[in-house]
C-alpha cells in the first residue's frame, strides 16, 4: 500500500507539474499586470474588474486565466498566445498615461505566437528590441494604440510572421525595403497611420500576402507597380492616399482580387478595360479620384460584382444606354456622374440594395414609388431638381436608416407618418420648399441622430418633444419660417442646434442648459430680446455660440469666462452695452488649438455635408465649415454700443483668427498686446473713438491679411514690417487725426506732434489772449523800469550827448 501510495504522489506532482505554464512566464505575466495596474492607482475611479485580468493571480495556472493561450501539446505548457485587446477602462483612460514600457514583461515569453494588444491607446514608440526577441510571432496585432515614431525594422525580421496589424497609429516615415523580409506574411494592415512615399519594390517578394490594407496614409507616386506581382491578393486597399497616373492597365492580372480600392487618391485616365478579368471582384471602389471617360457599361455583367463606388471623379453616365444588370448589387455610387433624366429604373432590379448615392447629377421627376418600396437603407439623392412630394409610402421601411435629399426643388408638407420609419439615423431635407408645420412624429425616431430641415419654409410654433434621452445630436431648423418661443424640447445629447433666420422671440429659455453636451448654439437672425444671459455659462462644453443681429442688451457677464472651450464667439448686431470684460481674455478655447473637434459624422462610412456656420469673416459674411470648425476661432462684438477702453487681456488670445469690435465706442489706445495675438488673420477697430498710434507690435502678426482702423481718431506713423507692408487699403485707415506712412502714400514728419483737439485748441486760445492782457501791461512797466534805471543809474554823458539821448527817447514815446 505505501508503495500505490507513493507511485499516486508521484503521478499527482506530475500531472500538476504537465498542466501548469513554466513559472518565468507567470512571474512576466503577473509584472505586466502589475505595471498596468499601477498606472492607474492614482485613478480614484479605478476599477480593476474593467481590465479583464481579474482571474491571474498567483494561486492559478496561468493556463487557466482569461486571456492567456497554452500549448497543450507539449509538456512543459507554454504561453503561446495572449488576447490583451481593450484592457485599458475606458472610463479611466487618460491621454499619455499608457507607455510602451508596460510592454516589457511580455517579451520574456518568447514562446509567444499570437499577441493582440490592440485598442488600448499605448503611448510612444514600438519597442523594436523587446519584438526582437518573440521570433516565433506568426500574429501580432497592434492597432487603434497611440505608438510614434517609425516601423521598427526588427518587426520585419519576425520571419514566421503571418499576419501584422499596425493601423490606427501614428506612425511616420516611410515603410522600409526590409518589408521584404517577411515572406510568409498574409495580411499587411497599415491604416490611419502617417506613412509616406512610395511602396518599396520589395512588396512584390511577398508571394503569399493575400490582404494588402494602406489606407489613409501619405503614400504617394505612382500606382505601386509591385503589388501587381502579388497573385495571390485577395483585397488591395489604397484609398485615402496621395497615388497619382493611371490604374496600370496589367491590374487585371490580380486574378484572385475580390476587393479593389483606390478611392481618395489622384488617380487619372480610364477605368482599365483589364478589369473585366477579374472575375472575382466583388467590391470596386474608385471614388473622388481625377478619373475620366465614360463609365463602361461590362462592369454591370460582371456576375460577381456587389459593391460599386464611382461618384467623384470625371466620369460620365450614357443616358442613352440600355442598362440590363447581372450582378446583384448591395451598394452604388454614381455621385457626380452626369445622370440626367428620371431616376434610372433599371435599380429597381436591384432587390438587395441597401446604399444608393445618386447625388450631385442632374435627375429630374419625381420620386418614384419602386424606390420607396424597395426597403434600402441609405438613399442619397442630395443636389439634383427633383420636384414633387415624398411619398408617404417611404416612411413605412422597415430598413431606411439615412435619407438625404436636400438641395432639390421637393415641396409640400412632410408626410405626418414620417415618425413610422423607426430606423432612420440620418434625415437631411435641407434646401427645398416644403412648407407647413414640422411634423411631431419625428420625436418617435428613437434612433435619430441627425435632423436637417434648414432652408425651406416650414413654419408655425409647435415644435417636435423629442425624449429627453433620445439619441438626437444634430438639428438644424435654419432659414424657415418657424416662430414663436425658441423651442428646447431636444434630447439631452444635442450637440449642434441651429435655429438662425427664422422668428423667433422672447428670451432665451433657461432649459437650454438640459442640453449638456452642447457645442454649437446658433440663433442668428431671430428677434430674441432680453440681458445677455448668465447662465449660459452652465453649459461648458459650448464651442460655437451665434447670437449675432438680435436685440440682446446689457453687459456681457464676467461669467462668459467659464466657456472654456468657446472658440467662436458672435454677438455682434445687438444693443449690448457697458466694457468689454477683462476675463474674455481668459477663454482658453481662443488661446489654445483643441485637440479634437466631435462630429455626428464619424461613425458613418460616407461623408455628411453639413451646413455652414456664417459668420462676418475679414468684412463679408461667409461659410465656415462645421467639419473643421476646429480650425477657426472668432470674436465678434460689432455693431453695439460697447464702450471704455480696450482691455489689453484681449492680447492673451493667441490661438484668435478674427476679431472685430467695429462700430461701437470704444475710447483710448490700442493695446500693445495685440502683438501676442499670433494668428490673427483679420483685426477689426473701425467706427469707434480709438485714439494714440497703432502700436509697432502688430508688425509680428505673421498672419494678418486685414487690418481695418478707420473712422477713429488715431495719428503717427502706421507701423512697417511683416505683414503690415502689404496693408495698403487707404480705405482701412481713412478719416483718422493724422495717419501717416508708405502704406497709404502719405508721408511722415521726423517727429511727428501729436494732432491738436477741441480741448487743446481752447487752452491755446486762451493761452494766447491770456498772454496779450497780461504781457502788455507787463511790458510796459519794464520798459518804463528799464528806462528809468537806465537814466538815474547809468553815468552821465556829456552835455551835447544828454541832449541827443533825451531827443531819442522822447521820439521814441
Amino acid at each position: 500500500m505505501a508503495k500505490l501510495s507513493l507511485l499516486a504522489t508521484l503521478l499527482t506532482i506530475f500531472f500538476i507539474h504537465s498542466l501548469c505554464c513554466p513559472d518565468e512566464q507567470k512571474q512576466a505575466l503577473l509584472q505586466f499586470k502589475s505595471n498596468f495596474y499601477s498606472v492607474f492607482l492614482s485613478n480614484s475611479s479605478f476599477d480593476s474588474s474593467t481590465f479583464g485580468l481579474e482571474s491571474w493571480n498567483s494561486s492559478l495556472d496561468c493556463c487557466a486565466w482569461e486571456r492567456v493561450v497554452c500549448n497543450p501539446r507539449s509538456p512543459l505548457k507554454p504561453v503561446i498566445g495572449l488576447y490583451l485587446d481593450s484592457i485599458v477602462p475606458m472610463q479611466s483612460f487618460e491621454p499619455m498615461l499608457v507607455t510602451s514600457s508596460v510592454l516589457t514583461p511580455l517579451f520574456r515569453v518568447i514562446t509567444l505566437m499570437l499577441l493582440d494588444i490592440s485598442s488600448n491607446y499605448i503611448q510612444n514608440g514600438i519597442p523594436g528590441k523587446g519584438f526582437a526577441n518573440l521570433t516565433k510571432l506568426v500574429y501580432l496585432d497592434l492597432r487603434q494604440n497611440s505608438f510614434k515614431g517609425s516601423i521598427p525594422l526588427e518587426l520585419f525580421h519576425l520571419s514566421f510572421l503571418q499576419y501584422l496589424d499596425l493601423s490606427s497609429n501614428s506612425l511616420e516615415g516611410v515603410l522600409s525595403p526590409e518589408v521584404g523580409y517577411l515572406q510568409n506574411l498574409r495580411t499587411l494592415r497599415l491604416d490611419e497611420n502617417f506613412l509616406g512615399g512610395d511602396i518599396p519594390r520589395e512588396i512584390e517578394n511577398l508571394t503569399k500576402l493575400q490582404n494588402l490594407s494602406l489606407r489613409h496614409n501619405e503614400f504617394s507616386g505612382g500606382f505601386p507597380s509591385s503589388v501587381l506581382q502579388l497573385k495571390e491578393l485577395e483585397e488591395l486597399d489604397l484609398r485615402e492616399n496621395l497615388f497619382s497616373m493611371q490604374i496600370p492597365s496589367e491590374i487585371g492580372k490580380l486574378s484572385n482580387i475580390s476587393t479593389l480600392a483606390l478611392g481618395k487618391n489622384k488617380l487619372t485616365g480610364v477605368i482599365p478595360a483589364s478589369v473585366q478579368n477579374l472575375s472575382k471582384l466583388e467590391t470596386l471602389e474608385l471614388e473622388n479620384n481625377m478619373l475620366s471617360g465614360e463609365i463602361p457599361s461590362w462592369l454591370f455583367h460582371k456576375k460577381a460584382l456587389k459593391n460599386l463606388f464611382l461618384g467623384g471623379n470625371n466620369l460620365t453616365w450614357n443616358n442613352n444606354l440600355k442598362i440590363v444588370p447581372e450582378c446583384m448589387l448591395s451598394k452604388l455610387s454614381l455621385k457626380s456622374c452626369g445622370l440626367a433624366g428620371t431616376i434610372p429604373e433599371w435599380i429597381s432590379t436591384q432587390k438587395s440594395l441597401d446604399f444608393l448615392d445618386l447625388s450631385n447629377n442632374k435627375l429630374e421627376g419625381f420620386f418614384p414609388p419602386w424606390l420607396a418600396e424597395m426597403e434600402v437603407g441609405s438613399i442619397i439623392l442630395s443636389d439634383n431638381k427633383l420636384t414633387g412630394t415624398i411619398p408617404p409610402r417611404l416612411f413605412r421601411s422597415l430598413s431606411l436608416s439615412v435619407l438625404a435629399l436636400s438641395r432639390n426643388t421637393l415641396s409640400g408638407e412632410l408626410p405626418a407618418n414620417i415618425g413610422d420609419a423607426n430606423e432612420i439615423m440620418i434625415l437631411m431635407l435641407a434646401e427645398n420648399n416644403f412648407t407647413g408645420p414640422i411634423p411631431t412624429s419625428i420625436a418617435n425616431i428613437y434612433r435619430l441622430l441627425l435632423l436637417d430641415l434648414s432652408g425651406n419654409r416650414f413654419s408655425g410654433n409647435t415644435f417636435p418633444a423629442f425624449d429627453p434621452e433620445a439619441l438626437l445630436a444634430f438639428v438644424d431648423f435654419s432659414s424657415n419660417e418657424l416662430s414663436g418661443e425658441v423651442p428646447v424640447t431636444f434630447s439631452r445629447e444635442t450637440k449642434i442646434l441651429a435655429l438662425g433666420k427664422n422668428n423667433f422671440s422672447g428670451t432665451l429659455p433657461k432649459n437650454l442648459t438640459t442640453m449638456s453636451q452642447l457645442e454649437h448654439l446658433d440663433l442668428h437672425d431671430n428677434h430674441i430680446m432680453g440681458e445677455f444671459p448668465e447662465f449660459l455659462s452652465e453649459i461648458p462644453t459650448l464651442q460655437v455660440l451665434n447670437l449675432r443681429n438680435n436685440s440682446l442688451n446689457g453687459f456681457i457677464p464676467d461669467t462668459i469666462s467659464n466657456l472654456s472651450n468657446l472658440q467662436i464667439l458672435d454677438v455682434s448686431s445687438n444693443s449690448l452695452v457697458g466694457s468689454i470684460p477683462e476675463v474674455l481674455g481668459n477663454l482658453i478655447g481662443m488661446t489654445e488649438t483643441p485637440n479634437t473637434l466631435s462630429s455626428v459624422s464619424d461613425i458613418f462610412t460616407f461623408s455628411i455635408e453639413f451646413n455652414d456656420l456664417l459668420v462676418n469673416w475679414k468684412n463679408s459674411i461667409q461659410g465656415l465649415s462645421s467639419h473643421s470648425l476646429v480650425i477657426y476661432s472668432l470674436l465678434d462684438l460689432s455693431k453695439n454700443q460697447l464702450s471704455g477702453k480696450i482691455p489689453a487681456s484681449l492680447g492673451h488670445l493667441k490661438d484668435l483668427k478674427v476679431l472685430n469690435i467695429s462700430y461701437n465706442r470704444f475710447s483710448g489706445s490700442i493695446p500693445e498686446s495685440f502683438g501676442n495675438m499670433d494668428s490673427l488673420e483679420s483685426l477689426d477697430l473701425s467706427h469707434n473713438e480709438l485714439s494714440g498710434s497703432i502700436p509697432q507690435s502688430l508688425s509680428k502678426l505673421l498672419q494678418l491679411g486685414t487690418l481695418d482702423v478707420s473712422n477713429n481718431k488715431l495719428w503717427g506713423q502706421i507701423p512697417v514690417g511683416g505683414q503690415m507692408n502689404t496693408m495698403n487699403d487707404p480705405n482701412f485707415f481713412a478719416n483718422n487725426s493724422g495717419l501717416c506712412g508708405m502704406q497709404i502714400r502719405v508721408p511722415c514728419p521726423e517727429e511727428p506732434s501729436p494732432p491738436k483737439t477741441q480741448d487743446s485748441e481752447r487752452k491755446e486760445t486762451w493761452f494766447l489772449w491770456e498772454g496779450a492782457w497780461i504781457g502788455f501791461p507787463l511790458g510796459f512797466f519794464l520798459s518804463v523800469l528799464i528806462i528809468f534805471l537806465t537814466g538815474y543809474l547809468v553815468p552821465a554823458p556829456p552835455p551835447n550827448r544828454r541832449r541827443l539821448r533825451r531827443t531819442s527817447i522822447s521820439n521814441f514815446y
